[in-house]
């Protein structure tokens, strides 16, 4: 809905900007990861197509702008069905852990739409355009291991590990050297529009600047001493 979509992108821009959090993880309130869009009021009171189109730019596209903007690690904790908008919210993470329980569908074409929400950008970088078409065309469930299988959730675990699971990859995240973390999320995907020596450009640049962290020296610091490196995101 609306507001929800309000709500997520306000908590995302909070979690931005809040120096003390450092990792991000998305789940559902119920049985379901999200369940997608509300097809019992599709058709109620339709909208113009420019109406439409102003709609999703304000306000759906604004979580998966919002993501892409976000450097900070965001883990999708996937415990149960993820289904159209619900699946393309899974997509948009960076890292998805899912239950056994979990399952997934594109759904769109299913009630005669293309995904509104980024599906058809993000599922071909994951799986390859064929697959991608594939399960785009035919909206079929998958179950979370063939989903592991394709590439995309990284890890299934049964659904009463599902939260430790999860946290326990988000701490190591989170207490490790936060700076070069936010560089690699972003030289990751910026690698995926980039040629190799622009890429190695903004590499070497970065490299340049995350030597100069205090996190650097006592990376080298800890490894010499054989100890645990105590890191500050600094």
């Amino acid at each position: 809905t609306g507001p929800m979509i309000q709500r997520w992108a306000w908590a995302l821009g909070e979690a931005q900007q809040d120096p003390e959090v450092n990792v991000v993880v998305v789940t559902g309130a119920g049985k379901a990861f999200c369940a997608g869009g509300d097809v019992a009021r599709m058709g109620d009171g339709e909208p113009t197509a420019l109406d439409h189109k102003n709609m999703l730019w304000e306000h759906i596209h604004r979580i998966p702008k919002t993501l892409e903007a976000m450097d900070k690690p965001v883990i999708a904790m996937v415990n149960g069905v993820a289904v159209g908008a619900g699946m393309g919210m899974a997509l948009m993470c960076d890292v998805r852990i899912a239950s056994e329980a979990a399952r997934f569908s594109t759904g769109y074409v299913k009630v005669g739409l293309v995904p509104g929400d980024g599906d058809t950008y993000f599922l071909p970088r994951l799986v390859g355009g064929a697959k991608a078409l594939e399960l785009l065309w035919t909206a079929d469930f998958i179950e979370a291991a063939e989903a592991e299988g394709l590439g995309i959730v990284n890890r299934v675990v049964p659904p009463d590990l599902l939260v430790e699971e999860t946290y326990h990859l988000a701490r190591r995240i989170a207490d490790g050297p936060q700076v070069p973390i936010r560089m690699i999320k972003r030289l990751v995907y910026q690698s995926l529009r980039l040629d190799l020596r622009t890429h190695l450009d903004l590499v070497s640049s970065h490299m340049a600047v995350v030597r100069e962290t205090a996190d650097h020296r006592e990376g080298v610091q800890a490894f010499k001493e054989k100890r645990p490196p105590r890191f500050t995101g600094r």
